[in-house]
């Protein structure tokens, strides 16, 4: 047995992102026994993929927040224990941040992580025992796969595989559906709420229902009104854990979304899908999958509900 421990925490792109290093280092090391670190509210995710064998939460959000209270500590030190419950052939942080390599530095065994020219924070090199050099210009799927690879001793390949199996996650066929991602926490990578009315409205007829599903109240609050503005078109469904989340947009036709994690989280499942970016670069942190996809806009570009509903048509949609 060949024990690794993954520090992938957050954020929900991030943690999808890192699902086919998880996949490939399974199918290089087919002995080996995966454990993740990863932030509580993306554990239901980590769990669907078939190579974690055990998953470590964190809820580090909380715990900051929290300092002052008995609870807090007591959870801390639990996290710690649980961390520290066996020894591992190799730790691998993808992360790269001081806290994960703080992490990292607590765990037992050989800790592999970037090198202080490609980590994201310097200081966090200095807590590893080994650090690589990762090309920082590779989208963040491959910075994952190399580094994982490094750690792990073999050559990386070119199947690109997440782990998730879309038609196991959706269930039995049902009405077809398209799911608009409008939520990000970002404003600068918002589409302006008119464009989400416009677009929704040019699909309309399309025979999918037009499913907004939401994780704040802020964002329900937007679903609600970009919903009533199309009327019987559209549905507000009721928020769901992510695993759950996770099947809703594995059964959609299509999906549209701003630069978020769920929209990376479709194109893992190989959602036909359009992503509108308009604050982050598509190059480096852009929707990759075996699905049909198609991306408008780019850094300080306002694509327009044309330019995506236009996307869609080429992505493939109900008619």
């Amino acid at each position: 047995m060949f024990d690794v421990l993954f520090i992938k925490t957050s954020s929900l792109g991030d943690v999808i992102h890192h699902m086919p290093a998880v996949t490939e280092a399974r199918r290089n090391r087919p002995d080996a026994r995966i454990s993740w670190v990863v932030e509580q509210a993306f554990a239901p995710l980590a769990r669907l993929h078939p190579a974690v064998d055990a998953v470590i939460e964190v809820d580090s959000r909380a715990w900051r927040r929290g300092l002052h209270r008995r609870a807090t500590w007591r959870a801390l030190r639990d996290f710690v224990s649980t961390l520290r419950a066996q020894s591992y052939d190799g730790i691998v942080d993808t992360q790269g941040l001081v806290r994960t390599a703080v992490m990292a530095k607590l765990a037992r065994g050989r800790r592999h992580g970037y090198d202080a020219q490609s980590v994201r924070e310097r200081p966090a090199a200095a807590l590893y025992d080994v650090r690589h050099r990762v090309d920082r210009g590779l989208h963040a799927i491959g910075r994952n796969r190399s580094l994982t690879a490094l750690a792990l001793g073999y050559a990386p390949d070119h199947i690109l595989d997440f782990g998730l199996d879309r038609v196991s996650l959706a269930g039995p066929a049902a009405a077809p559906y398209g799911v608009l991602l409008h939520a990000t926490a970002r404003a600068a990578k918002e589409w302006p709420e008119r464009s989400w009315v416009e677009a929704g409205q040019m699909l309309s007829g399309c025979g999918a229902e037009l499913l907004l599903p939401w994780g704040t109240a802020r964002e329900r609050d937007r679903s609600v009104r970009i919903a009533a503005a199309l009327g019987h078109a559209a549905r507000v469904p009721a928020r769901a854990r992510l695993d759950a989340t996770a099947r809703l947009i594995a059964g959609a036709a299509f999906v549209i979304g701003v630069d978020t994690g769920l929209l990376h989280l479709a194109a893992a499942l190989g959602v036909p899908l359009v992503g509108i970016y308009v604050g982050s670069e598509p190059g480096l942190t852009g929707p990759r999958g075996l699905g049909p996809i198609a991306v408008v806009g780019g850094m300080a570009q306002m694509p327009s509900a044309r330019d995506v509903v236009a996307a869609l048509d080429r992505v493939g949609r109900p008619k």
